[in-house]
């Protein structure tokens, strides 16, 4: 139903639309749209008041009773692959923030890549996306798919640097003729390499962000941007320097939606806590509880 769906957007206290805005919003005749709220009203999924020329008000809403109304019946989310230690934290505080008291079953899907995370978004397959925020940034800011971000983690949610691997033991950094590494479903990977590879001539070799350690090792490339949690968690023994990201955007995990899907940015602003993500991830990185996602 339209309107339970709409009504899930509108917070309690908030003014409601009349009748003849929600029957243009929605495309129903207005009968259509008065018999719909009479029946959410007599289904106790709806309390409201009139204010005379004020207007008609949300006073109270039951939202399990909405949810099942609008045909919302569970919440998927996508994410990077839990390949490191910081991943896996944030896998668990999502899972353990998403319990909530609607009793909507939660879960989470893993694919590489902010790109393939996004489109698969807004195609509708996923109901969220976790990206960095340089990477939601400048999807945002070029206008490539229409998100918004609900949550942002802070720095280091995401990973806790990029770093350059390099094949050869002895080199410092980037050299002409070098070939590099480049996932372009990655743009925090992308655009790095693109920075770091900007005052020399390179060749850039595509490849899966997955294959980057063992392109590296075995020499298929020079040199390569990558996460630097792995690396420390399999205690790996390869050249590397640190990567300066200038603002760390490409620390931080941010939680983004559909720009026009209001009824589940308000859903996830709510539901969500910031803080009980990051205790949950800290917890897991210290290995103090087990990661469970």
């Amino acid at each position: 139903m339209c309107l339970a769906n709409m009504m899930l957007s509108i917070q309690q206290g908030e003014r409601i639309p009349t009748v003849q805005e929600f029957s243009v919003k929605i495309g129903l005749a207005r009968g259509t749209i008065q018999n719909a709220l009479k029946f959410l009203i007599d289904q106790n999924a709806i309390e409201l008041e009139s204010r005379g020329h004020l207007g008609t008000f949300l006073k109270k809403k039951n939202m399990r009773a909405l949810f099942g109304f609008a045909g919302i019946d569970s919440i998927v989310g996508v994410m990077p692959l839990p390949y490191s230690k910081r991943y896996e934290g944030l896998a668990t505080g999502l899972i353990t923030g998403l319990e909530n008291q609607y009793d909507i079953p939660m879960s989470l899907a893993y694919m590489r890549g902010a790109q393939n995370r996004i489109a698969m978004l807004m195609d509708g397959r996923y109901d969220f996306a976790i990206v960095s925020q340089y990477a939601a940034q400048g999807i945002i800011k070029n206008d490539k798919a229409k998100i918004r971000i609900v949550k942002s983690f802070g720095r280091q949610s995401y990973l806790a640097n990029h770093i350059l691997l390099l094949h050869d033991k002895n080199a410092n950094g980037i050299r002409d003729g070098m070939r590099i590494g480049v996932d372009k479903d990655s743009v925090d990977q992308m655009k790095l390499t693109e920075k770091v590879c900007k005052d020399y001539t390179v060749e850039f070799v595509p490849m899966n962000y997955n294959n980057v350690i063992d392109f590296v090792v075995k020499g298929k490339v020079d040199a390569a941007i990558w996460n630097e949690d792995e690396l420390q968690d399999k205690a790996l023994d390869i050249n590397y320097i640190e990567v300066n990201s200038d603002h760390q955007a490409d620390t931080e995990a941010v939680l983004v939606v559909k720009r026009e899907n209001e009824t589940m940015f308000r859903l996830l602003d709510e539901i969500i806590s910031v803080e009980t993500v990051l205790d949950t991830q800290r917890l897991v990185m210290e290995d103090k509880i087990s990661p469970s996602y």
